[in-house]
């Protein structure tokens, strides 16, 4: 097979091929290093861009060959590799097919509809960004995928808050929380999946066994968003009267292809399923309203004889190519981990402390889980990396597998959505600068801004924290697979 991986025949599982680095296993680190260092550089001197960041990626990887102790051509084939892991392309295409079903929406006007709505029942500031967690929640839980979350609430919800009174850094930083809701708690997500089936479970009792966690970090959130989430634009009278002026109701009806796509995830569709039959639903009600049909996808020749794409389809998938690239990058350096045996260097790490202690073994699983999504910004793939180790430590503690699923995907929901760096926030930012270039009106909220306010996520820190940290929830395998409390295990 001519690749840096290879399927073993006997046993059906991936191998990698090893990698050797000067410095030792840590120093595949190198290129998710410089990025992030990078990153936050960028960020802190308000420089990013997303050319400026796959730039840096590249640099990274670019240094990272002149560690390798083994052949080039094997570090250059790993990279290849991870970029072809399925999970960073499956995210990739739910970005697309989640932009053209927003940026079909906005089209139709949805956007005007929710800006009018809000003038006429007062709905501004925070209560405004309590409805847009709530309903972030709610769609993540059914589609399930944050980041198409992420692309459609950052497209829709985002521009009508910013003139209903909404802080832009909390309203961000709702939609945020809504996709960590969902990515956590909804059966069909990719991250429960992956955190059920890795630990040996059922996914429908992972979901029931973590609602709780979910809860409590919830409650607390919406009271949060309630409370920090005005301070916006309500003053900007000129703004308001001239938009009073122009929106209208006709926009809600747009709320229909949203609710059918809501229905058909919940029925159990694939996503792209759900959001195809949505992207068709929005094309039939624009043939029907005051909407030119050119807003859909218009082609023609400009004065120069060049051929020109526009329209909402073309730019809901646009506006995601380069963050395509950059996290294709991304999952090409955190390949790299695995390939040098960074991976097993941490467990080694990690059991050696644990000594027996269940309270240990779990902020453990808390610890190792926290650490590889500082550099694997995926929150799918980190939770792949994180899998073996948490099942390892788990099972020698004879923690159920229910439990061990949720510290997994827990913290890597709510990881995912937090650091500057991570896909999710870069997501976000993304969207919303492809907002403003729709609404001048809207502001453009900087990666490092919006993370400290990610209320769900820092609550669902604290929360698989304190559990881990108290032993609340705290299950143990029974004879037959079933969840006994501490003490009746025997």
């Amino acid at each position: 097979m001519n690749g840096n991986d290879a399927i073993n025949e006997a046993t059906g599982e991936r191998e990698v091929k090893r990698l050797d680095f000067r410095g030792g296993p840590f120093a595949a680190t190198i290129p998710l290093v410089f990025f992030i260092i990078w990153a936050i550089t960028l960020s802190v001197t308000n420089l990013v861009t997303e050319r400026a960041l796959i730039l840096g990626i590249v640099i990274g990887v670019g240094i990272g060959l002149f560690f390798v102790k083994s052949k080039w051509a094997d570090y250059a084939q790993s990279l290849i590799s991870g970029m072809a892991q399925p999970v960073g392309i499956v995210a990739i295409i739910a970005w697309f097919w989640a932009g053209m079903f927003a940026t079909l929406l906005s089209a139709g006007g949805l956007v005007d509809g929710l800006i009018w709505f809000g003038f006429q029942t007062g709905l501004e500031g925070g209560g405004y960004v309590v409805l847009t967690f709530l309903l972030a929640s709610l769609f993540s839980t059914a589609v399930g995928t944050g980041y198409g979350t992420v692309a459609t609430f950052g497209i829709l919800m985002y521009p009508a808050g910013i003139v209903l009174g909404a802080d832009p850094v909390i309203l961000l930083a709702a939609i945020l929380s809504g996709a960590v809701f969902g990515d956590n708690l909804a059966p069909v997500s990719d991250t429960t999946i992956v955190s059920a089936t890795t630990q040996d479970a059922d996914v429908p009792g992972v979901v029931r066994s973590r609602f709780k966690y979910s809860v409590f970090a919830a409650v607390p959130a919406a009271l949060l968003f309630y409370f920090t989430g005005g301070g916006g634009q309500t003053g900007d009278a000129a703004l308001v009267a001239e938009l009073e002026s122009e929106v209208a109701a006709s926009g809600l009806l747009m709320l229909i292809p949203f609710a059918l796509v809501l229905y058909l995830a919940l029925s159990g569709q694939h996503l792209i399923t759900s959001l195809t039959w949505g992207i068709l639903a929005v094309i039939v009600f624009i043939l029907f309203m005051d909407v030119p049909l050119t807003s859909v996808l218009n082609i023609y020749e400009n004065s120069a004889g060049d051929a020109v794409v526009e329209g909402a389809l073309i730019e809901g998938i646009s506006g995601y190519f380069n963050m395509a690239i950059l996290i294709l990058f991304i999952m090409a350096s955190a390949h790299l981990l695995e390939a040098a045996g960074t991976m097993e260097r941490i467990k080694d790490f990690f059991l050696g402390i644990i000594k027996n202690v269940v309270r240990r073994a779990e902020l453990t699983m808390f610890g190792i889980v926290a650490f590889l999504n500082v550099f694997i910004t995926i929150n799918t793939a980190a939770e792949i990396a994180a899998a073996p180790f948490v099942r390892k430590i788990g099972e020698e503690m004879n923690i159920h597998p229910y439990r061990r699923a949720n510290f997994l995907d827990t913290v890597t929901s709510a990881l995912g959505y937090i650091f500057p760096w991570s896909a999710g926030v870069l997501l976000a930012w993304t969207t919303i600068q492809t907002a403003a270039e729709n609404y001048d009106y809207v502001t453009v909220v900087s990666p490092m801004e919006v993370f400290p306010f990610v209320y769900q996520g820092w609550g669902l820190l604290i929360v698989m924290f304190v559990a881990g940290w108290t032993g609340w929830g705290l299950r143990f395998k029974g004879k037959n697979g079933e969840e006994v409390k501490p003490g009746d295990e025997k």
